[in-house]
């Protein structure tokens, strides 16, 4: 069984920085790519960022593409999503998830299981 947790959410001024933690806990991450998503209300949920399970790989969103980082460390079992220079747009429910394969996909349904999320809003 996969349990994914997400913390480090929180309430941000615009430009500001704010690290999201995937955690897992029971089987490990390692050998799966695991991704972000976030969904703002009224929105569907939408890709920003994945990694590879080597970390080699990366892929990110358009959007957050320079001002968000993902990185990973195996031996912990955590997933990291570090978000810099945040906009009130980056508003929105974070969640982490399993890839259902090595490779990087950028779709909902590449993914399997899922944490919770964990609420971020950027204040203008």
């Amino acid at each position: 069984q996969v349990q994914l947790g997400e913390s480090g959410g929180g309430l941000v001024q615009a430009g500001g920085s704010l690290r999201l933690s995937c955690t897992s806990s029971g089987r490990t991450l390692s050998g799966y790519s695991v991704g972000w998503f976030r969904q703002a209300p009224g929105k569907e949920r939408e890709f920003v960022a994945a990694i590879r399970w080597n970390a080699v790989f990366t892929k990110y969103a358009d959007s957050v593409k320079g001002r968000f980082a993902i990185s990973r460390e195996n031996a912990k079992n955590t997933v990291y999503l570090q978000m810099n220079s945040m906009k009130p747009e980056d508003t929105a429910v974070y969640y982490c998830a399993r890839g259902l394969v090595s490779s990087i996909g950028t779709s909902v349904d590449e993914y399997d299981y899922w944490g919770q999320g964990t609420q971020v809003t950027v204040s203008s």
